[in-house]
Protein backbone atom coordinates (compact mmCIF):
# COMPACT_ATOMS: atom_id res chain seq x y z
CA UNK A 1 0.00 0.00 0.00
CA UNK A 2 1.42 2.83 -1.44
CA UNK A 3 0.09 6.37 -0.14
CA UNK A 4 0.75 9.89 -0.04
CA UNK A 5 0.70 12.08 2.35
CA UNK A 6 0.12 15.94 1.89
CA UNK A 7 0.66 17.75 4.93
CA UNK A 8 2.54 20.77 6.00
CA UNK A 9 2.49 20.80 9.54
CA UNK A 10 5.68 18.97 10.50
CA UNK A 11 4.59 17.21 13.79
CA UNK A 12 1.34 16.21 12.88
CA UNK A 13 3.03 15.04 9.10
CA UNK A 14 5.53 13.11 11.22
CA UNK A 15 3.58 11.29 13.10
CA UNK A 16 1.04 10.20 10.61
CA UNK A 17 3.67 9.17 8.37
CA UNK A 18 5.45 6.96 11.50
CA UNK A 19 2.01 5.72 12.54
CA UNK A 20 1.33 3.99 8.62
CA UNK A 21 4.50 2.84 8.35
CA UNK A 22 4.19 0.59 11.50
CA UNK A 23 1.22 -0.40 9.85
CA UNK A 24 3.23 -1.62 6.88
CA UNK A 25 2.70 1.16 4.42
CA UNK A 26 4.71 2.84 2.39
CA UNK A 27 4.38 6.57 2.93
CA UNK A 28 5.55 9.57 0.20
CA UNK A 29 5.04 12.92 2.63
CA UNK A 30 5.11 15.97 0.85
CA UNK A 31 3.93 19.79 2.33
CA UNK A 32 3.07 21.52 -0.84
CA UNK A 33 0.36 20.99 -3.50
CA UNK A 34 3.15 21.21 -6.46
CA UNK A 35 5.38 18.67 -5.02
CA UNK A 36 2.01 16.58 -4.48
CA UNK A 37 0.87 17.20 -8.26
CA UNK A 38 4.16 16.09 -9.17
CA UNK A 39 3.95 12.74 -7.02
CA UNK A 40 0.11 12.10 -8.37
CA UNK A 41 1.62 12.09 -12.22
CA UNK A 42 4.21 9.30 -11.39
CA UNK A 43 1.09 7.22 -10.93
CA UNK A 44 2.16 5.33 -7.76
CA UNK A 45 0.18 6.08 -5.02
CA UNK A 46 -2.88 4.01 -3.79
CA UNK A 47 -4.58 6.55 -1.60
CA UNK A 48 -4.53 10.37 -0.82
CA UNK A 49 -4.20 12.11 2.55
CA UNK A 50 -5.05 15.39 1.36
CA UNK A 51 -4.55 18.87 4.04
CA UNK A 52 -6.74 21.42 2.87
CA UNK A 53 -4.48 25.11 3.83
CA UNK A 54 -1.75 24.38 1.99
CA UNK A 55 1.22 26.90 2.14
CA UNK A 56 1.44 27.27 -2.24
CA UNK A 57 -2.68 26.74 -3.09
CA UNK A 58 -5.69 25.10 -1.35
CA UNK A 59 -6.05 21.58 -1.38
CA UNK A 60 -9.54 21.43 -3.18
CA UNK A 61 -7.91 22.47 -5.89
CA UNK A 62 -5.78 19.93 -6.24
CA UNK A 63 -8.21 17.69 -5.29
CA UNK A 64 -10.65 18.90 -8.70
CA UNK A 65 -7.48 18.25 -10.69
CA UNK A 66 -6.99 14.57 -9.33
CA UNK A 67 -10.69 13.88 -9.83
CA UNK A 68 -10.08 14.78 -13.48
CA UNK A 69 -7.61 12.93 -13.94
CA UNK A 70 -7.90 9.40 -11.28
CA UNK A 71 -11.43 9.14 -10.92
CA UNK A 72 -10.96 5.97 -9.11
CA UNK A 73 -7.93 7.00 -6.79
CA UNK A 74 -9.35 7.10 -3.19
CA UNK A 75 -8.72 10.61 -1.25
CA UNK A 76 -9.28 11.23 2.68
CA UNK A 77 -9.22 14.88 3.36
CA UNK A 78 -7.66 15.33 6.57
CA UNK A 79 -8.55 19.52 7.71
CA UNK A 80 -8.79 21.40 10.98
CA UNK A 81 -11.72 23.23 8.47
CA UNK A 82 -14.70 21.56 10.81
CA UNK A 83 -18.09 23.37 9.69
CA UNK A 84 -20.17 21.21 7.82
CA UNK A 85 -20.10 23.77 4.76
CA UNK A 86 -16.60 22.66 4.72
CA UNK A 87 -17.03 18.68 5.22
CA UNK A 88 -19.93 19.10 1.97
CA UNK A 89 -17.25 21.24 0.06
CA UNK A 90 -14.42 18.15 0.57
CA UNK A 91 -16.80 15.07 0.03
CA UNK A 92 -18.73 16.83 -3.18
CA UNK A 93 -15.54 17.82 -4.31
CA UNK A 94 -14.42 14.36 -4.79
CA UNK A 95 -13.00 13.34 -1.51
CA UNK A 96 -14.56 10.04 -0.07
CA UNK A 97 -13.67 10.86 3.63
CA UNK A 98 -13.19 13.54 5.46
CA UNK A 99 -11.80 13.30 8.87
CA UNK A 100 -11.04 16.69 11.00
CA UNK A 101 -7.92 17.90 12.78
CA UNK A 102 -7.37 17.03 15.86
CA UNK A 103 -7.52 13.55 14.92
CA UNK A 104 -6.98 10.02 17.09
CA UNK A 105 -4.48 7.77 15.13
CA UNK A 106 -6.24 5.11 15.51
CA UNK A 107 -9.25 6.47 14.00
CA UNK A 108 -7.20 7.52 11.23
CA UNK A 109 -5.90 4.26 10.44
CA UNK A 110 -9.11 3.08 10.79
CA UNK A 111 -10.63 4.75 7.69
CA UNK A 112 -7.53 4.17 5.52
CA UNK A 113 -8.15 0.40 5.88
CA UNK A 114 -12.09 0.94 5.33
CA UNK A 115 -10.86 2.79 2.13
CA UNK A 116 -8.38 0.46 1.18
CA UNK A 117 -11.01 -1.93 1.44
CA UNK A 118 -14.03 -0.10 -0.74
CA UNK A 119 -11.00 0.80 -3.43
CA UNK A 120 -9.77 -2.66 -3.88
CA UNK A 121 -13.04 -4.32 -3.66
CA UNK A 122 -11.23 -7.02 -1.39
CA UNK A 123 -12.90 -6.75 2.15
CA UNK A 124 -13.75 -10.48 1.81
CA UNK A 125 -10.67 -11.33 0.00
CA UNK A 126 -12.13 -11.89 -3.64
CA UNK A 127 -11.44 -9.41 -6.86
CA UNK A 128 -13.67 -9.90 -9.82
CA UNK A 129 -13.43 -7.74 -12.98
CA UNK A 130 -15.82 -9.88 -15.76
CA UNK A 131 -15.56 -12.91 -14.99
CA UNK A 132 -11.84 -12.92 -13.95
CA UNK A 133 -11.11 -13.54 -10.24
CA UNK A 134 -8.62 -13.62 -7.74
CA UNK A 135 -8.68 -14.96 -4.22
CA UNK A 136 -6.39 -13.42 -2.52
CA UNK A 137 -6.24 -15.88 0.78
CA UNK A 138 -5.79 -18.92 -1.46
CA UNK A 139 -4.12 -17.42 -4.42
CA UNK A 140 -6.51 -18.85 -7.00
CA UNK A 141 -7.20 -17.38 -10.00
CA UNK A 142 -10.46 -18.43 -12.39
CA UNK A 143 -11.39 -17.13 -15.26
CA UNK A 144 -15.64 -17.53 -15.74
CA UNK A 145 -15.20 -20.68 -13.41
CA UNK A 146 -12.28 -21.97 -14.66
CA UNK A 147 -9.27 -22.77 -12.63
CA UNK A 148 -6.08 -20.78 -14.16
CA UNK A 149 -3.00 -21.46 -12.76
CA UNK A 150 -0.41 -18.48 -12.91
CA UNK A 151 3.46 -18.45 -11.24
CA UNK A 152 4.58 -16.05 -8.58
CA UNK A 153 4.96 -13.28 -10.58
CA UNK A 154 1.89 -13.61 -12.53
CA UNK A 155 -0.32 -13.35 -9.42
CA UNK A 156 1.39 -10.57 -8.17
CA UNK A 157 1.39 -8.84 -11.10
CA UNK A 158 -2.26 -9.53 -12.01
CA UNK A 159 -3.08 -8.84 -7.87
CA UNK A 160 -1.50 -4.97 -8.36
CA UNK A 161 -3.63 -4.89 -12.10
CA UNK A 162 -6.90 -5.89 -10.66
CA UNK A 163 -6.41 -3.85 -7.06
CA UNK A 164 -5.73 -0.56 -9.53
CA UNK A 165 -9.18 -1.50 -11.76
CA UNK A 166 -9.34 1.57 -14.23
CA UNK A 167 -6.24 3.12 -13.32
CA UNK A 168 -3.19 2.69 -15.09
CA UNK A 169 -0.16 0.68 -13.45
CA UNK A 170 2.94 1.99 -14.67
CA UNK A 171 5.82 -0.23 -15.68
CA UNK A 172 8.31 1.62 -13.19
CA UNK A 173 5.82 0.29 -10.61
CA UNK A 174 5.36 -3.05 -11.81
CA UNK A 175 8.91 -3.60 -11.46
CA UNK A 176 9.97 -2.17 -8.65
CA UNK A 177 7.13 -4.29 -6.74
CA UNK A 178 7.16 -7.93 -8.59
CA UNK A 179 10.36 -7.67 -10.49
CA UNK A 180 12.76 -5.63 -8.98
CA UNK A 181 15.70 -7.50 -10.55
CA UNK A 182 14.53 -6.29 -14.06
CA UNK A 183 14.65 -2.41 -13.71
CA UNK A 184 16.05 -1.34 -16.65
CA UNK A 185 14.09 0.23 -19.64
CA UNK A 186 16.00 -2.51 -21.72
CA UNK A 187 14.75 -5.04 -19.92
CA UNK A 188 11.96 -7.14 -21.43
CA UNK A 189 11.61 -9.66 -18.20
CA UNK A 190 8.55 -7.79 -17.49
CA UNK A 191 7.04 -7.89 -21.34
CA UNK A 192 7.60 -11.58 -21.36
CA UNK A 193 5.82 -11.89 -18.12
CA UNK A 194 2.69 -10.07 -18.91
CA UNK A 195 2.63 -12.03 -22.36
CA UNK A 196 2.34 -15.15 -20.58
CA UNK A 197 -0.03 -13.84 -18.04
CA UNK A 198 -2.62 -13.13 -20.91
CA UNK A 199 -2.13 -16.28 -22.70
CA UNK A 200 -3.24 -18.45 -19.43
CA UNK A 201 -6.28 -15.85 -18.48
CA UNK A 202 -7.51 -14.86 -22.02
CA UNK A 203 -7.35 -11.74 -24.32
CA UNK A 204 -9.48 -8.72 -23.34
CA UNK A 205 -8.47 -8.47 -19.70
CA UNK A 206 -4.98 -6.89 -19.77
CA UNK A 207 -4.50 -3.29 -22.00
CA UNK A 208 -1.35 -1.62 -22.58
CA UNK A 209 -1.02 1.88 -22.76
CA UNK A 210 1.79 2.36 -24.69
CA UNK A 211 4.56 4.09 -23.41
CA UNK A 212 3.21 3.69 -20.05
CA UNK A 213 2.12 0.33 -18.47
CA UNK A 214 -0.79 -1.77 -18.59
CA UNK A 215 -4.57 -1.25 -17.12
CA UNK A 216 -7.36 -3.30 -16.35
CA UNK A 217 -10.84 -2.10 -17.79
CA UNK A 218 -14.22 -1.99 -15.33
CA UNK A 219 -15.60 -2.20 -18.92
CA UNK A 220 -14.87 -4.41 -21.70
CA UNK A 221 -12.61 -1.85 -23.89
CA UNK A 222 -14.18 -1.66 -27.39
CA UNK A 223 -13.42 -3.46 -30.25
CA UNK A 224 -10.54 -3.59 -31.82
CA UNK A 225 -9.02 -2.01 -28.79
CA UNK A 226 -5.29 -3.35 -28.00
CA UNK A 227 -5.73 -5.84 -24.99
Amino acid sequence: MNILLVEDDLDLGNGVRIALQDQGMAVVWVRRASDAARELEAGLCDLVLLDLGLPDGDGLLLLARLRRERQGLPVLILSARDTLDDRLRGLDGGADDYLVKPFMLAELLSRVRALVRRSYGVADGLVEVRGLSLHLPTRRVRVHDRPVELSRSEFELLCLLLKRVDRVVTRRFLQEQVLPGAQTNESNVLDVHMSNLRRKIGEGYVRTVRGVGYVIDQAAPPAGGRA
